[in-house]
């Protein structure tokens, strides 16, 4: 079967108020709300507001006028205040948002369980479609030079939104679960044996968001695909399979042409050698080039190795399954060539990811392109790292204060936007214990792609 045009979906165009163009306003009462609990023994938080240049002032006015007239907001008088920032959006046009880094800080972390690995998924963003408990609205608060006001629906950069709106879409579509739904956080998947089921199926669907008031961005939508790629597998009518994606970082890993490409390559493998039975003979012919005298000749032994120990490495052992009862480690690292990250869990290879740098990315100074590479690796396993605590290491040491700077430049706060709906920690970790990432950031023999596909419901780009 082939993708249909989402306007052409007849099903589709039975539900036109779930597609609206912007949210309509106030969400219904709903069984969940978004709680915001604090740490013992914490005290009201009042931070200054930051400088806004005066064309940005206009644009606060218009938002707080937005957000009043949609009842998003109210006035307030509360001891707490966070300052309000801007962030650019793909579009060319740019979002308000409340910098509540240090109410994050002082939040408990929800623990609502996430679905396993083997569960599915696709995509659903929730921020303004459900409201906060009354006693935790005065927590916040934003300030401007127009006054305090306060949210009263989950907004962006608040740290728990992630597990409680997978909480609430739980209870929404309990009664599909494990048949022709499944919820991953802010996501829906559905699946069916028959294209007319599959009809049935998402209209079904489609009735629950219009009963409950939640509302879905159609530009963001695909229907009626044969296989879609799911944490890691492509999921099809023929079975499971592991994603190509997952591994091209080191599939498509280019033949080395000269000592220094082989040095990157056995650095790599040799991060892993635990994992690879016989390293050191299947290595051998590779390894021969780095001795002092020896010309650079690529045979045919090298070549086998060369093949050999890129299967061994993406093969198991080295790569395995996620458990997401437990937390995650992501190694990264920047060069002028490109990006490198690797997920892990336990000291065990989850995947491998890097990408070259694109033109605008060429003159980013070093701590922006260190962080790049922190949040391409969000990005590209947000599946496994949101909801779950993540360590991510880098050698760069100043990111390890990214979340207490003031100052920060206005690409640096839109990153930080996205990076604050997860649950990490940055470590300083030296060049050289780095090394996986680091081979992969200087490797240029490939070009990573991924893409989400399936009813992907949003309403907010958080890009």
């Amino acid at each position: 079967m082939e993708v249909k045009p989402t306007d052409g979906i007849r099903v589709v165009r039975e539900f036109p108020d779930v597609f609206p163009d912007e949210l309509p306003g106030m969400p219904l009462h709903r069984d969940v709300e978004f709680l915001i609990e604090l740490l013992p023994g914490t005290a009201p938080i009042a931070k200054k507001q930051y400088r806004v240049p005066p064309k940005e002032q206009g644009l606060i006015k218009e938002n707080i006028d937005e957000l009043l007239g949609k009842g998003f907001i109210r006035t307030s008088s509360s001891p707490w205040a966070f300052p309000v920032l801007f962030v650019d959006k793909k579009d060319g046009s740019r979002r308000m948002c409340v910098d509540y880094r240090a109410l994050n800080d002082v939040t408990i972390k929800n623990k609502y369980p996430l679905p396993r690995i083997d569960d599915l998924f696709d995509q659903l963003q929730g921020y303004h479609q459900m409201k906060i408990r009354p006693s935790d609205i005065p927590k916040t608060t934003f300030i401007t030079r127009f006054g305090l006001y306060e949210y009263t629906v989950m907004s962006f950069g608040l740290t728990n939104a992630p597990a409680y709106f997978m909480n609430l879409m739980n209870k929404v579509f309990m009664e599909y679960l494990d048949k022709f739904v499944v919820v991953f956080i802010d996501d829906i998947l559905i699946y069916s044996k028959t294209e007319e089921e599959h009809e049935e199926h998402l209209r079904l669907v489609l009735q629950k968001l219009r009963e409950h008031k939640l509302y879905a961005k159609l530009s963001k939508c695909e229907f009626w695909l044969d296989q879609v790629p799911f944490l890691g597998h492509i999921v099809s009518k023929g079975g499971i399979m592991v994603d190509p994606s997952k591994i091209s970082s080191v599939m498509d890993w280019k033949v080395p042409e000269v000592v220094k490409e082989v040095r990157g390559f056995l650095g790599l493998a040799g991060y892993y050698r635990r994992f690879i039975e016989s390293f050191s003979r299947i290595a051998k012919p590779m390894t021969s080039l780095l001795e002092k005298g020896v010309p650079f000749i690529w045979t045919k032994e090298r070549q086998a190795a060369f093949d050999e120990l890129k299967k061994r490495l993406t093969t198991a052992p080295v790569l395995t399954l996620p458990d997401l009862t437990k937390s995650f480690t992501v190694y990264c690292d920047a060069s002028k060539e490109g990006l490198g990250c690797v997920l892990m869990q336990e000291g065990k290879v989850i995947a491998y990811a890097s990408r070259q740098l694109r033109k605008h990315e060429v003159n980013y100074p070093t701590h922006d392109l260190e962080l790049a590479a922190v949040l391409h690796a969000l990005k590209i396993w947000r599946h496994y790292l949101f909801g779950n605590r993540c360590e991510i290491y880098t050698d760069h040491k100043s990111l390890k204060y990214i979340f207490t700077q003031n100052e920060l430049n206005m690409r640096q706060r839109r990153w930080l936007e996205l990076i604050k709906d997860y649950d990490l920690e940055i470590h300083y970790h030296p060049g050289k214990a780095n090394v996986v990432a680091d081979a992969l950031s200087l490797n240029l023999g490939f070009v990573r792609a991924k893409s989400y596909v399936n009813m992907a419901v949003g309403f907010e780009d958080a890009s």
